[in-house]
């Protein structure tokens, strides 16, 4: 099956799909390979279930003559070129984003803001990888004006892949900070790699770049780049500050060249972090025409999801739920946000983080050594293995989360203020069903 032949093939279909469970009427079937599961086993059962073909990379699971079945060398290969050739076939405008924290925030900031003057195409949830961007491209569709895609990763490399799918015409490096040190090796490596798509638009030649100034890092990454700058300087594209978390982020901004009374803007986000994180929206918004009210419209009545800086009260407690990802970095920010709240009865809830290699016993021992030196929470309970090896007795701690979620039937606290932070694969998020 050659390329060009499988192009109008999906664009005669509904759609593609990678799940035999999920297929639409007229979609076009992926058997893609993991680690546990082969797709090309499930083929049949796509056809069957509303699919018009599927594509394979298997001959044996073919029946002869049965022209449902689309024979390839590799079904990720044929996925990654179809989306690249369909991206060129739309030539949507395309901002790519990466970093090591925020980037799935900002995103769906940058996309509430643009959706008020785009029809725009986004990445869904953390759709990212190598088969997220794909599917996501192949969602173009000839109305989208403009589009988002979020870019994963965790080895060197990764970035550079994607950007060669996706084709962006801009980018946005949200931050640089210590995670997936297992695959990358080293700060250097993360940052290496997420320079990959600075890299890639620096080929293309004039390509502009949106940069958060108080970050030397970022900006030596963008470097021959054109660079529009958001940060806390005065005198930036767009600047501003915090006024407060109480517990939402409120702030103020200014556009360059403007005079007078700020804008101002009241999220529904936890947390001081967050801060570069909406003034990457705004600039990004305003660069591609958003006026000021509706940007600001846009961030008022944004909603995070996914375990990402939510505040949920229960009858017994108030919650920050952060326990979609945990790195160094982004666990000190919450930390420190932490002790800086004004609350009543502060108790942490904290989880290994996962992915460090080399580096995890120091940094679970940095993050240990630094809460012994914090005066102001009521308690503190860590949760995995490898807080555990840090621990050292300090504090309570439970080998996983399930222990703890026992402990918690037996003893629940009350009336306190509960920040619960750790990788997602703990599942840590499930402890709120219990507090």
């Amino acid at each position: 099956m050659d390329l060009d032949t499988l192009y109008r093939i999906f664009r005669r279909s509904s759609g593609v799909t990678t799940d035999s469970r999920k297929c639409a009427a007229g979609s076009l079937f992926f058997a893609l390979k993991g680690d546990t599961f082969d797709g090309n086993t499930f083929a049949a059962k796509a056809l069957d279930g509303g699919c018009t073909y599927a594509v394979v990379d298997n001959p044996a699971i073919v029946p002869q003559g049965d022209a449902r079945y689309l024979l390839v060398d590799d079904t990720l290969q044929a996925l990654q070129q179809l989306a690249r050739t369909h991206r060129r076939a739309m030539g949507t405008p395309i901002i790519g984003i990466t970093g090591t924290n925020g980037k799935t925030t900002t995103k769906e900031l940058m996309s509430a803001v643009l959706a008020q003057k785009y029809c725009l195409l986004h990445t869904e949830g953390n759709l990212n990888n190598a088969i997220g961007v794909p599917l996501t491209l192949l969602r173009l569709r000839p109305e989208h004006t403009l589009a988002v895609v979020e870019m994963g990763a965790s080895h060197p490399g990764d970035i550079k892949e994607l950007v060669e799918i996706a084709e962006p015409d801009y980018g946005i490096v949200t931050n640089v900070g210590k995670a997936h040190l297992q695959g990358f090796g080293s700060l250097e490596g993360v940052i290496k790699t997420k320079g990959e798509l600075f890299d890639y638009l620096r080929g293309k030649g004039g390509a502009t770049v949106f940069v958060h100034d108080d970050s030397p890092y970022l900006k030596d990454m963008a470097h021959g780049l054109t660079q529009v700058l958001y940060g806390s300087r005065a005198g930036l594209y767009v600047s501003g500050r915090s006024l407060g978390c109480d517990p939402y982020l409120n702030l103020e901004w200014l556009a360059e060249g403007e005079t007078g009374t700020p804008h101002k803007v009241h999220t529904h986000l936890i947390g001081d972090y967050n801060l570069p994180n909406v003034l990457a929206a705004i600039a990004i918004g305003r660069y591609f025409g958003v006026e000021a009210e509706a940007a600001c419209r846009a961030l008022e009545g944004y909603l995070p999801s996914n375990n990402r800086s939510q505040l949920k009260r229960t009858e017994k407690n108030t919650l920050i739920i952060d326990a979609y990802n945990a790195n160094p970095t982004s666990m000190e920010a919450a930390i420190d946000n932490f002790s800086h709240m004004q609350a009543e009865g502060k108790v942490l809830i904290l989880g290994d983080m996962r992915e460090l290699g080399a580096d995890s016993a120091t940094e679970h021992r940095k993050i240990v050594d630094r809460l012994a030196r914090e005066r102001g929470f009521d308690r503190v309970i860590l949760v995995g293995e490898q807080f555990g090896i840090a621990n050292q007795g300090r504090y309570p701690h439970y080998p996983d989360t399930q222990a703890l979620i026992a402990a918690l039937q037996a003893d629940c606290p009350t009336g306190k203020t509960i920040l619960i932070k750790g990788s997602n694969s703990l599942k840590l998020a499930s402890v709120a069903d219990y507090l």
